[in-house]
């Protein structure tokens, strides 16, 4: 971890899987939802789990590497767009993005302007980046690092006081 970010706070699968099941909880009343445009990587588990509660059938993906070694938020690179069938349908006002975090907004600004009129959904939210979500679970400080299930195996976590 870097200076900038030293609180950790690691999810479990069954943590985040209670998470992204709220959050779909608070996105029924928002829909119905023609598609879920997921921000890969880390939005693929919660837009699979927010479609199976919201029965949305349609999942698209936009590609931005933001992250270039887990730690460090580099210049965002848009590998994949959504597609022009997707962006289009009823002018983007039916669509929801989904994603695991809103850190710095970066990202989410990058998509914002891509569906300007949709639906913005993280299961979690950093104050820098909280303005751009429309909805979201948990608000942790900016300079907390979420240790995600599939970045983790079980390993032995020290006291948060430190050693004796």
């Amino acid at each position: 971890m870097t200076a900038a970010r030293d609180k950790a706070f690691p999810v479990s699968w069954d943590q985040f899987h209670r998470d992204a099941r709220a959050l779909a909880w608070r996105l029924a009343s928002a829909g119905p939802f023609d598609a879920i445009v997921a921000i890969t990587r880390g939005g693929l588990v919660p837009a699979a789990i927010v479609a199976r509660e919201l029965e949305v059938r349609v999942i698209e993906t936009v590609c931005i590497a933001s992250y270039h070694d887990y730690k460090t938020q580099g210049g965002l690179k848009l590998l994949k767009a959504i597609a022009p069938e997707i962006a289009r349908l009823n002018d983007g006002a039916k669509i929801l993005i989904v994603d695991d975090l809103v850190d710095t907004g970066a990202t989410a600004k990058m998509v914002r302007e891509m569906l300007p009129r949709a639906h913005f959904a993280t299961v979690y939210a950093k104050p820098l980046g909280r303005p751009l979500v429309d909805t979201f679970i948990t608000e942790v400080s900016q300079d907390t690092w979420i240790y995600f299930p599939w970045d983790m195996g079980l390993a032995f976590q020290p006291p948060i006081a430190g050693p004796g």
